[in-house]
């Protein structure tokens, strides 16, 4: 068996940044053991699969330890792969998810995708929050994941996360956010019981702070920045429910699996 791969730095136009997804278009579904030992030997964050089913693309997404519900970055990645070796005429594609449809439109070098909003609702942090970063919050939130709220774009440079009591929180996740410099919020995102200790780009958590940073500055579009390694750069606009985040990407690698 033979199948083509694709690895993509997703939120950046330049490579060794961003977020790398890799991308598997496959003629049809195989076996779910085989699609996680790829997802494993790709060791990546997120590796997308989908398959044409001519209206739209049926899209699935598995990190190297499980099958996840949804993935931004992933679908920004199988998009510009849809655009720019598949089908380079389509400036808007339709995926099917087990979470339901995803719209992506493209216009020039940047790729939008639309998301339903998470908006967060303020919590009592539980301890093992408190306990798992440095320089502690000014004020804790949940939606799927915890977000912890900070002063400045300083304190979350310097935020050391401790992965053990991270994993132990009863949400996926934990992101870290304040108000940027260059930009109208800065963040960082951890997730160990997902395989992912710290991702460099989370469209995902975006879904959680664009609602709560639009709501502060009073405005729908808004600059974002991971502030992780790697790094990334994203706009999101929140509109009606909805999360629309935008993001460039660029490929580093194309090949052929064999299995």
């Amino acid at each position: 068996m033979k199948i083509p791969i694709f690895q993509v730095d997703t939120f950046t136009g330049n490579v060794f940044s961003g977020n790398p997804a890799a991308v598997c278009p496959l003629e049809h579904w195989i076996e779910d053991e085989i699609l996680q030992a790829i997802a494993a030997e790709n060791s990546l964050s997120e590796t997308a699969f989908f398959v044409d089913r001519g209206d739209y693309y049926q899209l699935r997404w598995f990190t190297p330890q499980m099958e996840v519900s949804c993935c931004g970055h992933g679908t920004l990645a199988t998009a510009y792969i849809i655009a720019k070796k598949i089908n380079p005429e389509k400036d808007k594609i339709l995926f099917g998810t087990h979470k339901g449809e995803l719209a992506v439109s493209i216009e020039g070098e940047l790729i939008s995708i639309t998301f339903p909003a998470m908006d967060p609702v303020p919590c009592d942090p539980p301890g093992n929050l408190l306990n798992a970063f440095n320089i502690q919050p000014v004020e804790v939130l949940a939606s799927n994941y915890y977000m912890a709220v900070y002063e400045d774009e300083d304190q979350i440079i310097a935020i050391k996360p401790y992965m053990a009591l991270i994993k132990e929180l009863d949400r996926l996740g934990v992101v870290v956010t304040a108000p940027g410099r260059d930009y109208n919020f800065v963040s960082r995102f951890f997730a160990p019981s997902m395989g992912i200790p710290e991702d460099s780009v989370s469209s995902s958590a975006h879904c959680i702070l664009a609602p709560y940073w639009s709501k502060k500055y009073k405005k729908a579009k808004l600059t974002a920045c991971q502030l992780s390694k790697r790094g990334g750069e994203l706009i999101c606009q929140y509109l009606d429910h909805r999360v629309i985040i935008s993001g460039k990407a660029t490929l580093y690698m194309e090949g052929i699996i064999t299995i």
